[in-house]
């Protein structure tokens, strides 16, 4: 997916918050920023946007000398989560359709983003994760189910820290012995590392790999050839946020995109409405907007 020019003035609020959340220093914050300005115009609009955050955020880390800033925001998100797993694992067990709520959930859990959002608190979560068993989901679960069925070797791609807890209930009922779960190879953003995989409790269900990259996303030329193996083993690919649907929307591979369309760019992309929680295949795969409705299977 290419970069929208709507997306420039996003990813330069991203990196003032960003710049903000690690020092108090407003010199450090107009020398982040003028450096940024200056990244934003000479980039290559035709890579998504998720390459251009690596760089910032790359950067912001040199500045600062934090290598985590976020650290402290993952684990308080993660804690949110799984303080509400109990719960959310006896309604996917009491469920018609465990599969179908477990996939819901598990969107619903892509609300955790800092990228998109300054701040989430459980409030909110508890309001995301009503909303998405209540409201229809758009794309095909009957066609992610079959493919579930008969897949030997499922990767799992992680977006978020605390959405990778609700990630836990979907993974269970894909059967995690065939599942790789893959996180991000260095700290950005909220994204989830290994770290947070520990902190869900997956690595003790499921094995948990790193894709090599601190790119808010999955760019192939830019993760490990450990990754990559894994990504060209597996029967069925899972993605999990927009970040990996930015960068993997055009790729031909048995893949579902899950997330939460948070952004009209994102939205217009994958031809869905601001705010719709969407099962997609790449474009490729002529992904047509599809409701299913809560409850029931289509």
């Amino acid at each position: 997916m290419r970069t929208s020019l709507d997306c420039v003035p996003c990813i330069l609020r991203q990196a003032l918050e960003a710049a903000r959340r690690v020092s108090s220093d407003p010199l450090l914050h107009e020398l982040f920023l003028r450096e940024v300005l200056q990244w934003a115009s000479e980039m290559d609009l035709d890579g998504p946007p998720p390459v251009l955050a690596q760089r910032i955020h790359g950067r912001l880390r040199e500045l600062s000398g934090v290598e985590d800033p976020y650290r402290s925001e993952k684990d308080a998100q993660n804690r949110m989560a799984l303080k509400l797993l109990p719960e959310l694992k006896a309604k996917v067990e009491s469920s018609r359709d465990p599969l179908g709520s477990a996939v819901r959930l598990a969107i619903a859990g892509n609300v955790i983003d800092l990228g998109v959002h300054g701040q989430i608190d459980e409030a909110d979560l508890r309001r995301a994760l009503r909303t998405a068993l209540e409201e229809p989901l758009l794309g095909d679960l009957e066609v992610l189910r079959r493919e579930a069925e008969k897949a030997q070797r499922i990767l799992y791609l992680a977006d978020n820290a605390g959405e990778i807890v609700l990630d836990y209930l979907l993974i269970e009922q894909l059967g995690p012995s065939r599942v790789t779960v893959g996180v991000r190879g260095a700290p950005v953003l909220n994204d989830a590392t290994h770290a947070d995989a520990r902190n869900a409790g997956l690595d003790v269900m499921a094995r948990v790999i790193d894709n090599g990259s601190d790119i808010p996303g999955t760019v192939l030329e830019d993760c490990s050839s450990a990754f990559r193996n894994a990504m060209d083993e597996a029967d069925l690919i899972l993605a999990k946020g927009q970040g990996n649907f930015e960068t993997l929307s055009q790729e031909s591979r048995n893949l579902f995109f899950l997330f939460k369309a948070k952004c009209r760019v994102i939205a217009d992309h994958a031809q869905v409405p601001l705010g719709a929680h969407v099962v997609a295949r790449p474009r490729a795969c002529a992904f047509v907007a599809r409701e299913v409705p809560p409850g029931r299977n289509p």
